[in-house]
């Protein structure tokens, strides 16, 4: 009997035992930490939204059950070292996670800190996006990344076709990083930021006034301001002073504006006034019935606006309770332990010592990068990098005493009229924004860039020739005329703005530059563009751009000519001998056809043989006049009498208009009749020095090199030819249609023989310029 009542108080002991333990590892309260301003812009809606959360999360029987949780708020004053030593504070107690530090500065030295000391630190005011989980693992961020809001401006500023932006922001870690990330964007949509304005932490009115001298003296127009609360509408001001609120600027913000915009609105006039125009982020929260509640509810708790800060605190409490109570029912238990590394600081003014470590904060972690709810926000739930799911923001455009939504960005759609979370329920169109008023109350996508008044002209390359003034000449005195320079210059005149540039000669004028060379000197930034006889061809358009042609200017051959004066034999000149053959033999021809087909019934066309010889002889060439006599009968000859009498006529008015034109007009012949007749002999062929015209020759039409003669000048040209290719000279000239009407403007002993056979064109080249017309 002793025996078994041993065994019964065992096996009635260890369940009791076990219970015991169960029970108190579920405390009664749990703490979790707050850090931030209260009497700041976010601080004091964050403050309300906390305490609402608290108040939900205690009353609801569906969560926590008999645990309490509690929120410890310190207020660090605005005070950067105040937000590093209150999060210690808390680690000196039972607290299982801190929300904050409110900056991503501070919060960057805390992270540190709650690493060692395995504390989660949960913040959806700190978005800097270079706070990663790996150099950060116990860091959440429960807000979106600021990497998605620099995309969405990224992808705005590609919509409009804008190539450069400027970039104002706070000189610290934030601005920093946030910029770097819009510099990010910007190169894989092959955009940039031509100027980094950054300005100090507490910038003073003189430093703004300052910076934005130096912006407005920039070539862009495009302004992102990732700014405080402190400063940015200071900023406005300044810039509505200096009148860069006008018509052709762009102002994009970050989520800053619309904060205030929801939390203090109505804005003072005067502010408001300073804003028009303005594009500005917010992180999109979806619609829906908890949300219009909560909107609903916070009317009665606060006067101050409701702005997504204020619904990320909410959730942020929420996702903290649900976390745990996934902690407790996998077992955690809530306890703290010495950190051996401290214990060594034993004595210290600062009690260092004091510091504990959460025993269980690896598996509240991980409990709460599980979770996944639906919350005020939307979809609560983190990727593998930590970044909440279906990031989006709302593109807003301040208008009036307000702002309207002009389009959302997420960040797997990009831009659209629509919201992501609405797009499967209603027929989206693919407009990409709605139409914006732009700063200067004008409906008009500004350019986006002028010609900075402190920037360097355009250097313009001329190729100095020594050929051909009436193309391009430079002058003794420097000044550089011609052809060229006159419809380039009547170009830039048909443009609304006015383009600095000034026109550098290239060569030396003695010797005929290549034209390819200055093409590559282009994209190698000695010169910005290049105007002059510059010819578009396959090699030069794979280095630069050129514009459409404005003069078409392909290849042909010169060669000397000789009169074809008149004589008394002048009338059979209009055909060739061939030509004279296969008529006369079709006089004979369709004689004989007329006869088989009328000797039989046609007395006309009967009789001794030597009378119808002549009779068909004499009804064939009478023909030539119209003026046959004989009738034929039969329905085939009159048809083949009708086809010919056609073909007479074709013959009669080509003769007579033929001979005409060699009777009135002075007729010229070479024994060359084209690049043909140069590529089946073997005579010299000269080109102009320094142009493509070399290479052509060489490598299209496979003319042996030794064969070609570089020739400089018009006058050159001149001699080469005539002394033709016995006296050391060449046969013909091949050159540029425009050079050759020029040079036989003055020699009528020479001529274009054959067709045009290139389809080349002058136009000027430059790079792909960063600048959005």
């Amino acid at each position: 009997m002793k025996w078994v009542l041993l065994m019964l108080i065992i096996c009635y002991a260890v369940p009791l035992h076990g219970l015991t333990k169960v029970a108190s590892a579920r405390p009664k309260a749990v703490n979790i930490g707050a850090v931030f301003t209260f009497n700041s812009l976010i601080g004091k809606v964050i403050k309300v939204a906390m305490d609402a959360a608290v108040e939900d999360v205690n009353a609801s029987p569906s969560i926590l059950n008999t645990t309490t949780l509690r929120i410890i708020m310190h207020d660090t004053k605005f005070n950067g070292f105040m937000s590093i030593m209150e999060p210690l504070h808390f680690m000196e107690s039972e607290t299982v996670a801190i929300i904050g530090p409110q900056r991503s500065t501070t919060a960057r030295v805390v992270a540190h800190v709650a690493t060692e000391l395995k504390v989660p630190i949960l913040s959806f005011s700190a978005t800097d996006p270079t706070m990663s989980p790996l150099q950060f693992p116990f860091f959440i961020r429960t807000a979106h990344n600021d990497l998605f809001q620099m995309a969405a401006i990224a992808d705005i500023v590609q919509f409009y076709g804008w190539r450069e932006v400027v970039a104002i922001y706070g000189d610290d870690d934030y601005g920093r990083n946030g910029i770097a990330s819009l510099g990010d964007r910007l190169a894989e949509k092959r955009c940039r930021i031509s100027y980094k304005a950054a300005l100090p932490p507490g910038p003073t009115r003189e430093n703004i006034t300052d910076l934005l001298i130096k912006v407005a003296l920039s070539e862009s127009r495009i302004i992102v301001i990732h700014a405080s609360f402190i400063w940015g509408l200071e900023l406005f001001n300044v810039a509505q002073n200096l009148g860069m609120m006008s018509t052709g600027y762009v102002w994009i913000a970050t989520n800053w504006l619309s904060t205030i915009i929801d939390t203090d609105s109505p804005l003072p006039l005067d502010t408001i006034n300073n804003i028009q125009g303005v594009i500005a982020l917010r992180p999109h929260t979806p619609n829906s019935i908890m949300k219009q509640n909560f909107v609903q509810r916070w009317r009665n708790l606060t006067r101050v606006g409701l702005s997504t800060y204020g619904l990320y605190a909410y959730d942020t409490v929420w996702l903290l309770a649900q976390a745990i109570e996934d902690f407790f029912q996998k077992g955690g238990n809530v306890s703290f332990s010495k950190n051996p590394i401290l214990s060594e600081l034993v004595g210290g003014n600062l009690h260092l010592d004091a510091l504990k470590v959460f025993d269980g904060g690896k598996m509240f972690l991980e409990s709460i990068l599980q979770v996944d709810r639906i919350g005020l926000t939307g979809r609560m739930k983190f990727t593998r990098d930590r970044n909440l799911v279906n990031p989006e923001f709302d593109v807003l455009n301040v208008i009036g005493t307000g702002y309207r939504t002009i389009g959302y960005w997420s960040n797997h759609l990009g831009l659209s009229v629509v919201p992501a979370d609405e797009r499967q329920n209603t027929s989206f169109s693919g407009q990409k924004l709605h139409s914006v008023v732009w700063p200067g109350q004008t409906t008009k996508v500004p350019r986006g860039w002028v010609f900075s008044n402190n920037g360097r002209h355009l250097r313009i390359g001329v190729p100095n020739r020594y050929r051909s003034e009436e193309v391009v000449s430079v002058k003794s005195n420097g000044m550089i005329t011609g052809f060229c320079v006159d419809v380039f210059t009547a170009a830039l005149n048909l443009l609304p703005y006015a383009v600095p540039f000034e026109l550098v000669a290239f060569g030396n004028g003695h010797d005929n530059p290549s034209n390819s060379e200055l093409v590559r000197l282009i994209t190698t930034g000695v010169y910005d563009a290049g105007v002059g006889d510059i010819t578009i061809i396959t090699e030069r358009t794979k280095m630069a751009d050129f514009t459409q042609p404005y003069v078409e200017s392909g290849l042909v051959v010169v060669a000397p000519v000789r009169k074809l004066g008149s004589s008394a034999m002048a009338f059979l000149r209009p055909f060739t001998p061939q030509m004279w053959l296969i008529t006369a033999a079709s006089f004979l021809i369709v004689g004989a056809v007329i006869w088989c087909l009328e000797h039989k019934h046609n007395d006309e066309f009967r009789g001794p043989p030597c009378r119808q010889f002549i009779t068909t002889f004499w009804f064939s060439f009478s023909t030539l006049f119209f003026s046959h006599r004989e009738t034929t009968t039969s329905s085939l000859g009159r048809i083949v009498l009708i086809i010919w009498l056609f073909v007479v006529l074709i013959i009669n008015s080509s003769y007579t208009a033929s001979l005409t034109s060699i009777l009135t007009v002075h007729q010229l012949s070479s024994p060359i009749k084209g690049i043909e007749t140069l590529q089946a002999n073997h005579d010299p062929i000269g080109y102009p020095k320094g142009s493509f015209v070399r290479d052509y020759l060489v490598h299209e039409l496979s003319i042996h090199e030794s064969r070609l003669v570089p020739l400089s000048s018009p006058e050159e040209y001149d001699k080469a030819l005539r002394d033709g290719p016995g006296k050391g000279g060449v046969a013909a000239v091949v050159d540029e249609r425009a050079y050759i009407e020029l040079f036989l403007s003055n020699r009528c002993e020479f001529g274009i023989v054959g067709k045009e056979f290139t389809k080349n064109g002058w136009g000027f080249v430059s790079i792909v310029l960063s600048i959005s017309a």
